[in-house]
């Protein structure tokens, strides 16, 4: 077999440097808002805005980031909910509450990811291909102030959700609350929130980091009405036509990001699941390609009929 031209093997190379470039440089810090309406609200009720943040993986230097969301109190959202993976650096906590501002002084809610407890190394990018839950929970000694990251949150008011069952007044409505830690990392223990949710409550909202099927089936068996979820960076790395190459987590490539159902199929009462595709990357990981960096407001409407 001819080996291909000099020239062909030039544009190929050059494309691919073109590619990685605006993977690393321009969408990485293309920042978008996603906008959703969810009908999940008690008929007569007002509609409540959420704002929806995860997976910011801040490290110094993220300047550009930071002022992206320093501006997203201007959405003047009634609840804040940050499902985890905020911080990648032991002095990235100040940074971050500081980007934060006016946000924390809002109803809100947080869990963590794994990577608020555990410092980003170096690796093999493609491992994020096929990284399993095993393997990803191999590392069992924190080395980040999470705990500091943590009490300043819920100094500031926020519902700490991890392994743990709560209220939040948001708006004119009483929300019920069931969180968990990591899944990804086996953080989670379902079993300390486990049990019907309160039928009184005019929005019953689960929480957690990664959108493992295992717990969102134990959420939706208690009878929430909408789960949040981050960790999967909406793919990543997405192909047109294609979407989500993987999700790093049990979840279909399908709903990678967004608003769907779970389970995706079943009963028309079955809740809503919305997945952020976050804002950052592993600083190890650097690049987005066809999966634009996310935060996301979800106006809650009344439930259609």
């Amino acid at each position: 077999m001819r080996a291909p031209p000099l020239r062909t093997l030039a544009v190929a190379a050059t494309a691919g440097a073109g590619v990685a470039a605006y993977a690393c440089v321009v969408e990485r810090n293309w920042f978008t808002l996603r906008r959703y309406e969810v009908p999940v609200l008690p008929a007569g009720a007002a509609p409540l805005r959420v704002l929806h943040l995860s997976d910011v993986h801040l490290t110094p230097g993220r300047h550009r980031l930071l002022s992206w969301i320093r501006s997203l109190h201007t959405l003047d959202p009634d609840l804040v909910v940050n499902t985890g993976d905020s911080i990648a650096h032991k002095h990235a906590v100040q940074p971050f509450l500081a980007a934060l501002g006016p946000l924390l002084d809002r109803p809100g809610v947080f869990v963590y990811g794994a990577n608020d407890l555990f410092s980003p190394i170096p690796k093999n990018p493609l491992r994020y291909l096929y990284e399993t839950e095993d393997q990803a929970h191999r590392r069992h000694i924190p080395d980040l102030p999470w705990a500091d990251l943590g009490e300043s949150m819920a100094a500031a008011g926020w519902l700490d959700a991890n392994n743990h069952r709560g209220w939040v007044k948001a708006g004119d409505l009483d929300i019920e609350v069931g969180g968990v830690h990591d899944s990804h990392m086996r953080r989670d223990r379902y079993d300390h929130i486990a049990g019907p949710t309160d039928p009184a409550a005019d929005l019953r909202l689960g929480v957690m980091h990664s959108p493992e099927p295992r717990v969102m089936d134990r959420f939706a068996s208690d009878g929430y009405d909408l789960l949040l979820a981050g960790h999967t960076h909406g793919g990543q790395v997405c192909l047109p036509g294609h979407g989500a190459l993987v999700t790093n987590c049990g979840i279909d490539p399908q709903r990678a990001r967004g608003l769907h159902r779970h389970p995706a199929q079943g009963e028309p009462d079955r809740p809503w699941l919305h997945v952020s595709g976050g804002l950052g990357t592993s600083p190890w990981a650097p690049f987005r390609l066809g999966s634009r960096p996310e935060a996301s407001l979800l106006t809650l409407v009344p439930r259609i009929g």
